[in-house]
């Protein structure tokens, strides 16, 4: 099974990721790990991205898109994937399209979760993690045993700069502008689920996998 998994930032996608992968037993591949992967390697489009990287650019469309390609045609991706972070773009969702066409093994879904935009702002600043051991927590859905202290280890927690609320309202307009149109895209092509993400992660999850074993398309 082929999957890509939309949705805007504080949505779930990361931890509706894992448990997807899991059930289906297929690689969860994201692009923050595809591109860390390569730089840490050292492979010639890991150089070729550090470069931009180090120069402060963005990552051109082709490149991200070639590593995508590279990790997809692997064998533990012989029976399927999930993309977790990619496309990101129309035009980076034509590209894989074209590519899936090329080596005749077409993507099966594109789940999208959908939540409200006044919930997702909640949801992002509310976060909060430990410097130290990386434990996520949230001042209201999952808060501490003491507030502002990690339950493992003491340490501080901290929010970090990305969940302030000023850069959380960039990021959706930034993926209002850019990814939004990705749902269009693959109503069109007859792949899209609409899952509600106003539930508990356990509900989302559920949800998710009855759509993917046709039982709610």
């Amino acid at each position: 099974m082929r999957v890509v998994l939309l949705g805007p930032p504080g949505a779930g996608k990361g931890t509706q990721a894992k448990g997807i992968a899991e059930k289906f037993n297929i690689p969860h591949i994201s692009t923050g790990d595809l591109f860390r992967e390569n730089l840490k390697n050292e492979t010639p489009l890991g150089k070729k991205a550090k470069a931009y990287m180090d120069a402060g650019k963005l990552v051109p469309d082709e490149l991200v898109i070639a590593l995508v390609e590279d990790r997809i045609i692997r064998e533990d991706c012989k029976d399927g994937y999930l993309l977790d972070g990619f496309p990101r773009t129309v035009a980076q969702a034509s590209a894989l399209c074209a590519f899936n066409e090329k080596i005749g093994k077409l993507l099966d879904y594109a789940v999208n979760i959908e939540v409200p935009e006044g919930l997702l702002v909640e949801r992002i600043v509310g976060r909060r993690v430990c410097p130290k051991c990386g434990s996520s927590y949230h001042v209201t859905f999952n808060p501490p045993k003491v507030d502002g202290i990690c339950d493992i280890d003491g340490e501080a927690l901290i929010q970090r700069a990305d969940d302030s609320e000023e850069t959380v309202k960039t990021r959706l307009a930034v993926y209002h502008s850019e990814s939004a149109p990705l749902v269009d895209f693959y109503h069109f092509k007859d792949k899209l689920i609409n899952i509600d993400g106003n539930q508990s992660p356990r509900a989302v999850a559920a949800d998710i996998e009855t759509a993917l074993k046709g039982g709610n398309q």
